[in-house]
């Protein structure tokens, strides 16, 4: 049967023969028994819109070329699930097609511990998105799709959804991205059983569900969703047509157990051990793989996919090290580096992907786009798809780079880069007008907040540049790590930072960055600040006023605030007292980090953190840094007062 199934990798024929139709309704029978098994078994799930998708799930499958064997390649199909509440679908159809055995699965689902989790994680081989909240799926496939075409490799995306996710606004941002980036590889497939968690879809939010797409600029395409040649033709249309293709699957909640059939109540209700031998006598499948499964749920836990971003093979360049004389802002240094990585790599196999929201010369990625057209992907406004298209995009095999303002590419979409985070991905976020420096644009534009934000994650990297110098390394190292990494800038030119005595730059060619290193700036021996980011100069200028009243001020650059150096730290605090310096907000960033540190070294010293207590003014930077208490002057009387 599985053979039969297998067979139909990219369409070989215009329809499915009886042998063929008949091994999809054996395979669907009997992966709708495993639904309501393992929800049952685990007494969670969502087994009614599992009902309704299964056909919908083996046909896609089936006619891609994902198999175990390269389910950890690039170089193939990618298939997203964007309604991962139907992960017992999901779950059934890889354990059917041998992914893995359904032994394994039937009494694990939902199990502390187990790669089977109650919506679909890329732990489990097969699957290639870990789907969260709803809406979120078809950015992630328009991310894989435009990898694949960049790669100029031929893969197509399947993308899966539910029909309550249809309203979502992210699903419209990416339907929009896919048509102008011409994406005619991806086909997105809806479970139309008009049935959502509150009841009936047309009555919870009703829109007119075609027209989206259709209006959107996508081919529409309808099926019987569970009549496995009905799908077939329509995914054969989509799949074969010029451009990005949806098709809607009229199904039934439920389907196949006459009292589940078109019940609200079953989208996310497991069955009683009753209601379950009643549905499995009607399905004639053997329920007492019920008691196997509670047997198994005691027993050894199967064992998942590790999942790993990594780096890809790309020419970073030699940095550029600007003068003592330079005036220049951060985010400039990083355009100017950004641009010549591009520079080196346009054309190569490995595609640098440059992601704009409608802010390409305030962001600094213009001069990229001119040098790099076919790489440059210009969103619009639109960014809760474009951090989620980005994130996937870079699992595709692309370097992928979004620069934003702050409290859009982080603050606005910290959801999505939540769920970057889950998928270990490996986006380059460059953030610009960060904290107060933004400066006239007050305070609804203040992301002072991203230390906080990148703090509650867990596999985030996050940089703060002191100076242009460091700015260049700093982007060229981000562009060759594994994983996500976020950068960010405030708007304002800073100076280059200099050696003691002001003649060469302090990070010169031979600077190597590393991350969590923690430069030493200038000694001192009566007190320390670590000043975050450009905030170093500021500290300079405080070190010079305090040595005119006999203060000796030890000022540390901190680069990484979220990866103190643990020596560093100890050293200072037997010094004497510590001040952290931030452009942030003072409860979430370097000074509560600081504070963290010493109580998780078992140390006893003085913090005293300078930080951004409120939302700030609008008006020229250094007014309104003055107006915070944050300016050179309030960093020594406080140095004083203590």
């Amino acid at each position: 049967m599985k053979e039969l199934l297998f067979s139909l990798t990219h369409f070989p024929k215009d329809e499915l023969d009886e042998a063929e139709l008949a091994a999809f309704r054996r395979a669907a029978k009997t992966c709708r028994g495993w639904i309501l098994t393992m929800t049952t078994a685990a007494n969670s799930g969502h087994p009614g819109g599992s009902m309704s998708s299964i056909e919908m799930y083996l046909l896609t499958y089936a006619v891609s070329d994902l198999r175990r064997q390269n389910a950890d390649d690039i170089n193939r199909d990618f298939i997203v699930i964007s309604h991962g509440h139907t992960a017992p679908a999901a779950y059934s159809t890889l354990a059917y097609l041998g992914f893995f055995d359904p032994t394994e699965l039937l009494g694990n689902f939902r199990r502390v511990g187990s790669p089977f989790q109650g919506h679909v994680e890329r732990s489990v081989r097969g699957i290639d998105w870990a789907s969260g909240n709803l809406g979120q799926g078809l950015a992630a496939g328009v991310g894989y799709a435009l990898a694949q075409k960049k790669r100029q490799n031929n893969g197509h995306v399947f993308v899966l959804m539910g029909d309550g996710e249809q309203t979502k606004g992210q699903v419209s941002e990416a339907r929009r991205i896919a048509v102008k980036e011409g994406l005619d590889n991806i086909t997105a497939l809806i479970d139309f059983n008009h049935i959502q968690i509150s009841g009936f879809v047309e009555e919870v939010m009703p829109v007119k569900y075609k027209k989206l797409w259709e209006v959107d600029g996508w081919q529409v395409y309808e099926c019987d969703g569970h009549d496995p040649s009905n799908i077939y033709s329509a995914l054969k249309k989509a799949y074969e047509d010029q451009r990005p293709s949806v098709v809607f699957c009229n199904t039934i909640m439920g389907k196949g157990v006459s009292f589940m059939e078109a019940i609200p109540d079953f989208h996310g209700r497991a069955l009683s051990k009753e209601q379950y031998v009643k549905a499995m006598e009607e399905l004639g499948e053997d329920p007492s793989m019920l008691e196997d499964a509670l047997r198994a749920r005691k027993g050894p836990l199967p064992n998942g996919r590790a999942v790993y971003p990594t780096s890809l093979p790309i020419e970073v360049g030699n940095p550029f090290v600007y003068p003592p004389t330079a005036k220049m802002d951060n985010r400039s240094a990083f355009g100017k580096a950004l641009a010549n990585i591009g520079d080196l790599n346009y054309g190569k196999p490995v595609p640098v992907l440059v992601f704009d929201c409608d802010l390409a010369s305030s962001v600094r990625v213009d001069e990229f786009a001119k040098k790099c057209p076919d790489w440059f992907i210009e969103t619009g406004i639109q960014e809760h798809a474009t951090a989620t298209v980005a994130g996937a995009s870079s699992c595709g095999g692309a370097v992928s780079v979004w620069a934003d303002f702050g409290v859009f590419g982080l603050s606005e979409v910290y959801n999505q880069q939540r769920l970057n985070d889950i998928n270990r991905t490996n986006l380059k976020l460059f953030l610009t007008h960060v904290g107060l420096d933004v400066g006239e644009d007050g305070m609804t534009h203040q992301c002072i907040d991203y230390c906080g934000l990148l703090r509650n994650l867990f596999g985030w990297k996050l940089v703060v540049p002191i100076d242009p110098n460091q700015t260049d390394k700093v982007t060229r190292w981000a562009l060759c790590q594994e994983g996500n990494v976020c950068v960010a800038m405030g708007r304002s030119k800073v100076p280059v930072l200099t050696k003691e005595y002001g003649v060469t730059p302090f990070y010169d060619e031979d600077y190597v960055f590393n991350y969590g290193t923690i430069d030493m700036i200038r000694d001192g021996h009566d007190a320390s600040v670590f000043a975050m980011g450009h905030m170093v100069y500021r500290a300079l200028q405080a070190r010079k006023l305090l040595e005119e009243k006999g203060v000796s001020l030890r000022v540390y650059g901190v680069s990484c605030p979220l990866a103190l150096d643990d020596e560093v730290v100890t050293e200072a605090v037997k010094m004497g007292p510590i001040f952290t310096y931030e452009d942030h907000h003072i409860r979430t960033g370097l000074g509560q980090e600081m504070i963290s540190k010493l109580q998780r070294l078992d140390l006893r010293g003085r913090v005293k953190p300078l930080g951004v207590w409120r939302f700030g003014d609008s008006g020229p930077s250094e007014e309104v840094f003055e107006a915070m208490g944050l300016d050179s002057k309030a960093l020594v009387h406080c140095i004083l007062q203590e």
